[in-house]
């Protein structure tokens, strides 16, 4: 993780960034929990240490990470957009019941990519996959619910 934050830290500063210490804790903060929060769950978590903090601060150091390639927005239906610091090329798995978002990887999908290519004459260079279903967390409380 440290190793995460001091190259972050560093692509910000090339970029003239200045690091506040509000910054450098949502920074943290996202590469430490990697649990995909919201900007409000970001906020919430570090209200107590940063109590001048706003909401708004948030967003927009978000928006910044975003610019500089640190973070990913992810954006599902109505709810609020969740932010991932894993930018290497990965999925996800929501599930429908607490909308937790989990991480996981597949070779296969590059040869999506490379059939799409082919087949259209496209210049491919990014797709999305969001799969569906219900956490274990989640299927263990309708087991109680029904027993």
């Amino acid at each position: 993780m440290a190793e995460k934050l001091g190259a972050a830290l560093e692509k910000l500063k090339s970029t003239g960034v200045r690091m506040t210490p509000q910054r450098h804790a949502i920074l943290a903060y996202l590469l430490e929990t990697m649990c995909h929060p919201t900007a409000d769950e970001i906020y919430k978590a570090l209200a107590d240490r940063f109590p001048s903090m706003s909401v708004a601060t948030v967003y927009n150091n978000l928006r910044l990470f975003k610019e500089a390639g640190l973070v990913r927005e992810l954006t599902y239906g109505d709810s609020s957009s969740k932010f991932d610091a894993n930018i290497s090329k990965h999925y996800h798995v929501i599930c429908r019941e607490c909308n937790r978002i989990v991480d996981f990887e597949c070779d296969l999908l590059g040869e999506v990519e490379n059939a799409a290519s082919k087949e259209t004459g496209f210049v491919v260079d990014n797709h999305r996959l969001e799969v569906y279903g219900v956490c274990a967390d989640c299927q263990k409380k309708h087991s109680k619910q029904l027993n």
